[in-house]
């Protein structure tokens, strides 16, 4: 009897660690799933040009929204306004710039079948016409094939269906694809631009871009009078 006591007493020492252990992983995983969240957000939009190939961004089920984005708008406009929230997969802009003549879809949302339309918004990121960050990727062998042109003094220039919104090229940037310095969330708000550095073996890890900060807006409605999506 006293012996079977011992064994069940060095089991119990012996398991109690493990059981422990178990327990504090469970805790810290808990805790850290939040955060993982979070932090897949933000490194979507540095990344999300591996939507670009992979067979689970092509999208079962995908809807594309092709809308026809106003052009010219003879109303009057106001520094702040009514924004129009797009759903995923929808054209909610048009990308153009001074430098050049180009006309660039932007969709919100990014995968392998947005990306061959046009230029993609992570939804992470902030909306045209929002405080903070708004980046914006495209292939560079298509839509973003010109975008080392850009130089500073360029103006480039969002038109939605709530309003347009023009930027300054303020700076050209290079960046590696796992630096998220320039595409994370900011206080500050600035349009960001990038590709792919073009490399000859297909395997870049660099990118680059440009940094724009915003010069004006012409919202076409006064926040209340339109409902947002």
């Amino acid at each position: 009897m006293a012996e079977k006591k011992k064994k069940d007493s060095a089991f119990i020492h012996i398991i109690t660690p493990f059981i422990v252990l178990f327990l504090c992983v469970g805790i810290f995983i808990a805790a850290m799933i939040k955060p993982s969240d979070k932090l897949k957000v933000y490194l979507n939009l540095a990344f999300m040009d591996n939507l670009k190939a992979t067979p689970e961004a092509a999208g079962s089920g995908l809807v594309v929204r092709d809308n026809d984005i106003i052009d010219e708008f003879d109303g009057q406009t106001y520094d702040e306004g009514e924004i129009i929230r797009p759903k995923f997969g929808e054209m909610y802009a048009v990308l153009t710039t001074s430098a050049f003549d180009i006309s660039i879809p932007v969709y919100w949302g990014s995968n392998s079948e947005l990306f061959e339309r046009g230029a993609c918004q992570s939804s992470g990121s902030k909306i045209a016409g929002e405080d903070g960050n708004t980046v914006i990727s495209a292939h560079e062998d298509t839509f973003f094939s010109q975008l080392n042109k850009l130089k500073s003094g360029d103006t480039v220039t969002l038109k939605t269906n709530y309003g347009e919104f023009t930027y300054k090229v303020k700076e050209q940037i290079t960046f590696n694809k796992k630096d998220g310095k320039y595409v994370s969330p900011s206080a500050s708000s600035k349009l960001t631009l990038y590709t792919c550095k073009k490399d000859i073996l297909g395997n870049a890890d660099e990118r680059i871009g440009v940094i724009c900060e915003p010069t004006e807006k012409k919202f076409y409605k006064k926040a209340g009078e339109g409902s947002s999506n």
